[in-house]
């Protein structure tokens, strides 16, 4: 399971001009799903995202969670986080989840992350517009499978 953390001022998903989800301060979550994931990857990814310590304390350090300053998270599914570039100039989604497996493990992922903190979403699959206003910029890639 790949995530790409956005700390943003603002984030807003829009589907045919209809806004789905919108924050203010908190996190914009990409949240790429593989075949190989599993409930212990939800887990795990939740825990680590809203403990993340990447919002600026009164010194100006990143030393504060999405938790300490009561943000928010707009988590919107990416299944190109799992592209493949070796071969060609055409990434391979291979690795990808299929809808059977993914939706799930989306939907468990975001009621994780309610346990610590209130979460808007996009809408699984569909064509997406997604705004936001960096804060920073700070631009975070986590992946499970690859806990470094």
């Amino acid at each position: 399971m790949r995530a790409l953390l956005q700390r943003v001022k603002s984030a807003a998903v829009h589907i045919n001009d209809h806004t789905v989800g919108a924050i203010d301060q908190g996190l914009l979550i990409l949240l790429g799903i593989e075949e190989a994931d599993s409930r212990e990857d939800v887990e795990w990814l939740a825990r680590k995202v809203t403990g993340m310590r990447i919002f600026s304390d009164a010194q100006g350090q990143m030393n504060l969670s999405v938790q300490d300053v009561e943000g928010e998270l707009l988590v919107v599914s990416q299944f190109t986080l799992h592209a493949s570039v070796k071969k060609g100039n055409r990434p391979s989604f291979i690795k990808a989840a299929k809808p059977d497996v993914a939706i799930p493990l989306y939907e468990a992922f975001v009621e994780e992350c309610r346990k610590h903190r209130p979460v808007q979403t996009g809408e699984f699959g569909a064509d997406m517009k997604v705004e936001l206003v960096n804060d920073g910029p700070v631009t975070i890639w986590i992946d499970s499978k690859n806990k470094e």
